[in-house]
C-alpha cells in the first residue's frame, strides 16, 4: 500500500468503499467540502449503499494506492448532517462548471479537481481546465501521453489554484457572492461584464443579482446591448427602472429601444418622470442619426455669470468625467453660443465673467445628422466631445469620443 499526497477527484469517482480487504461496503458517488476552512476541506461523502443514497462522514475515510489503483477504506458508516450554506459538493456543483479564473479574467470549464491529504484532513486545493483533465476522466490520459511521448507532443495541462478560481453555480442553495463568495464583485466592472457575457443566461442573472446596486449599475453599463436586455427584462418592473435611472440617458435609450415596446414604457412609467422624458425624446431619434448617439447630461452655463459661480456649480454638481471634457456656453434663451475649456476656466480669475474667456469659434453637429459626420469632425478637429443642437440651435446634448469609438466598433463586428 502506497502513501500518497495528492489525487485528482476523477481517479476515486465510482470506487468502491472497503470496510476490509473482503468486503464492500458501498460506492463513492461525490466529495462534500466545507468552505468555511481556509481551504475547502472534505467532511462528508456521498455514498451508494446498496439503493440507498446516504451522506456519511469523511473522518473515518482513508484514500490509498494499492497496485496503482485507488484503495478507499471507511470503518464506520457514520451519518452526517451538513449545512447547506456552508458546504459544496464537489461533483455536483463544481465538476464539468463554469467557474471564473479570476488570474486570467476568464470563463473556464472544470475537467477534474485536485485534492491534498494533509496531516489534518484532505483539502481542494486546485482545479484542472485543461484537455489533460477530460482526457483522464476518459481513462485515455496515461496511454495516449505514452504514444505521444516519442513524438515530442505533450497533452497541454492547466491546473488552476482553488484561491484563482471563483464558484458560479447558482443552483447550489446559500452560496452567494453576497456572503462567502466575493472576489467577483472586486473585479473592475469591464473585466465583471467580460465575464458575465461569457455565462450563460441563467448564471448571467444568478452573477448580476448576487451584486450590490452600485457595482450593479456598472457593471450593466459595461455590458453587450443583448446581456443588458437579458438582465433587464430578469427583473422586476421597479428594480429594472431604479437599476435604469443609474445609467446616462443615451445607454437606458439604447437598451430599451431593443426590447417590447409594451415592457419598455412600463419602466419608463416608473422611471422618474425628468430621465423618463429625456430618454423617450432620444428613442424617437431615428437609428444613425446623431441624436440617437447622444447623452443629455452635459455642462452648460450662461455666459453672464463669474468664474466663481461656475466652479461652485460643478462643484454642487460633481459631474461624471465625459461630460466635462468641455463647458458649453448659452445665451439668455439656451441656445448654442461658445465653449470653455475646463483649464481655461480655473486658471482666470473669480470674478471673471464667463463671457470674457470663452471661445467662440465652437464645433458642433445637429442632432438630425447621420453618425458618419461625427466621425469626421472628431478626426478633424481633435475633440474629446462634440456638443449637439436642433434646427434652432439649442443646445441639446453631447456626444463623447468614447461613444463616438464604441459605436465604430459595434459596426465592424456587426460587419464581420
Amino acid at each position: 500500500m502506497a502513501v500518497i499526497q495528492t489525487f485528482y477527484l476523477s481517479r476515486i469517482l465510482g470506487n468502491k468503499i472497503w470496510s476490509d480487504p473482503q468486503h464492500v461496503v458501498g460506492k463513492l458517488l461525490d466529495l462534500i467540502v466545507d468552505l468555511t476552512a481556509v481551504r475547502p476541506q472534505v467532511v462528508a461523502v456521498k455514498v451508494k449503499v446498496g439503493n440507498k443514497i446516504r451522506i456519511v462522514d469523511f473522518s473515518s475515510f482513508t484514500i490509498s494506492k494499492v497496485n496503482k489503483q485507488y484503495y478507499i477504506e471507511c470503518t464506520d458508516l457514520k451519518e452526517k448532517d451538513i449545512s447547506p450554506e456552508h458546504t459544496l459538493f464537489l461533483v455536483k456543483h463544481v465538476l464539468d462548471k463554469q467557474i471564473v479564473d479570476m488570474f486570467g479574467r476568464k470563463v473556464v470549464r472544470v475537467n477534474d479537481l485536485r485534492l491534498a491529504i494533509l496531516s489534518n484532513g484532505v483539502y481542494t486545493v486546485a482545479v484542472d481546465v485543461g484537455f489533460e483533465g477530460l482526457l483522464r476522466r476518459l481513462g485515455i490520459a496515461k496511454p495516449l501521453k505514452n504514444v505521444l511521448k516519442p513524438l515530442g507532443v505533450n497533452i497541454p495541462s492547466n491546473l488552476l489554484l482553488w484561491d484563482d478560481v471563483e464558484t458560479i453555480d447558482f443552483s447550489h442553495r446559500g452560496i452567494k457572492l453576497s456572503k462567502s463568495y466575493t472576489k467577483l464583485s472586486a473585479l473592475h466592472s469591464s473585466d465583471l461584464a467580460d465575464i458575465i457575457e461569457d455565462l450563460d443566461r441563467s448564471t448571467q442573472l444568478a452573477v448580476f443579482s448576487s451584486l450590490d446596486a452600485e457595482k450593479a449599475a456598472d457593471v450593466l453599463e459595461e455590458l453587450e446591448t443583448e446581456a443588458q436586455v437579458n438582465v433587464i427584462e430578469s427583473l422586476t418592473t421597479e428594480k429594472a427602472a431604479n437599476m435604469l435611472e443609474k445609467l446616462p440617458t443615451d445607454e437606458v435609450a439604447d437598451i430599451l429601444d431593443e426590447m417590447d415596446e409594451d415592457h419598455a414604457n412600463e419602466i419608463l412609467d416608473q422611471m422618474e418622470r425628468e430621465i423618463s422624458e429625456e430618454v423617450r425624446e432620444l428613442m424617437e431619434y431615428p437609428d444613425k442619426s446623431v441624436g440617437s448617439l447622444m447623452t443629455t447630461e452635459l455642462i452648460s452655463f450662461n455666459e453672464n455669470i463669474t468664474v466663481n459661480e461656475a466652479i461652485q456649480e460643478l462643484r454642487r454638481l460633481k459631474p461624471d468625467s465625459e461630460s466635462i471634457y468641455y463647458i458649453y456656453i448659452v445665451n439668455d434663451e439656451g441656445k448654442l453660443i461658445a465653449h470653455l475649456s475646463l483649464r481655461d476656466l480655473i486658471i482666470a480669475e473669480p470674478e471673471t465673467q464667463l463671457q470674457e474667456i470663452l471661445d467662440r469659434n465652437v464645433i458642433y453637429v445637429s442632432d438630425d445628422e447621420q453618425i458618419d459626420t461625427l466621425n469626421e469632425i472628431i478626426s478633424k478637429y481633435n475633440l474629446l466631445a462634440v456638443p449637439v443642437v436642433d434646427d434652432k440651435m439649442f443646445l441639446v446634448g453631447i456626444v463623447p469620443i468614447n461613444d463616438v469609438v464604441y459605436n465604430l466598433l459595434k459596426s465592424r463586428r456587426k460587419r464581420a
